[in-house]
C-alpha cells in the first residue's frame, strides 16, 4: 500500500476510535512509525487529510444513495429484507467514517467548506427515504400523504443523520453490528404507524430480521 493511502486509512482509524479533535498530525505519524516530514509531504495539514476522507466517503455513499432513487426497490412484503439490507449498507458505509457525525457541528464549524457537501449528502438521503417512502406508498403498504409523507422522510433522515451520536452518547461504545442493527430498526419503527392492520407483517418481518442478525451477531 502507498503511504498516502496508509495515511489515510490510519487517520480513518484514529479519528473513529479517538475522536478528530483529539488527533494531530503527530499522532497519526507515530502510528504509522513515519516522521512528521513524510507525512507533510503528502499531506500539508490534517485539513487536508480531512478533505480527502470526505470526498472518499461521499463518492461511495452517494453512489449507494441514488440506487433507490434510480431504480425503486421492491415494495413487495416477500422482500422486505431487500429494504432492510439497503438500510443497513447505508448505516455501514456511514459507521467506516463516524467520526464526522460525533462532532458534526465542531467539524462542519472548523472545516466550513465541507459544509455545502454535507448538506448535499443530507439532501440525497433525504431524496432516499423519500423514493423509498413513495414506493411503499404507491404499492399501499404505508399510508402517509402529503405532509405526512414529508414529514415522515425528515424524521428518518433525522435518525440517520444523527443516529451515531445518540448511540455514542447513549452506550458509549457497543458492537458495531449491534448500533447498526438497531439503527436500520429505528428507521423503519417510524414506518409503523402508517401501516395497515394488512400490512403491519411488513413491519414484523422488520423486527423478526433485527432478532434474526442479532443472534447471528452474539
Amino acid at each position: 500500500m502507498k503511504t498516502r493511502d496508509r495515511i489515510l486509512e490510519t487517520s480513518l482509524a484514529l479519528f473513529n476510535a479517538e475522536g478528530e479533535a483529539h488527533t494531530t498530525t503527530i499522532d497519526i505519524a507515530n502510528e504509522m512509525d513515519i516522521s512528521p516530514g513524510n507525512l507533510y509531504y503528502h499531506f500539508k495539514g490534517k485539513d487536508q487529510i480531512i478533505g480527502e476522507l470526505f470526498q472518499q466517503y461521499e463518492l461511495a455513499l452517494s453512489s449507494t444513495l441514488a440506487a433507490p432513487i434510480e431504480k425503486p426497490l421492491s415494495a413487495d412484503v416477500a422482500q422486505v429484507e431487500d429494504n432492510w439490507y439497503y438500510l443497513y449498507v447505508v448505516m455501514e458505509e456511514m459507521y467506516q467514517y463516524r467520526f464526522l457525525y460525533h462532532n458534526l457541528d465542531d467539524i462542519l464549524q472548523r472545516y466550513p467548506d465541507l459544509r455545502r457537501s454535507f448538506r448535499r449528502l443530507i439532501q440525497l438521503k433525504r431524496a432516499a427515504l423519500f423514493a423509498i417512502c413513495q414506493t411503499l406508498l404507491e404499492q399501499e403498504i404505508i399510508d402517509a400523504r402529503d405532509q405526512q409523507l414529508l414529514g415522515l422522510v425528515d424524521n428518518m433522515t433525522l435518525t440517520l443523520t444523527f443516529w451515531f451520536n445518540y448511540d455514542q452518547l447513549l452506550y458509549e461504545a457497543r458492537e458495531p453490528e449491534i448500533t447498526i442493527h438497531q439503527g436500520v430498526l429505528q428507521l423503519l419503527t417510524q414506518v409503523a404507524p402508517y401501516l395497515g392492520d394488512k400490512e403491519l407483517s411488513f413491519y414484523r418481518d422488520c423486527e423478526s430480521i433485527y432478532t434474526n442478525m442479532l443472534q447471528q451477531a452474539e
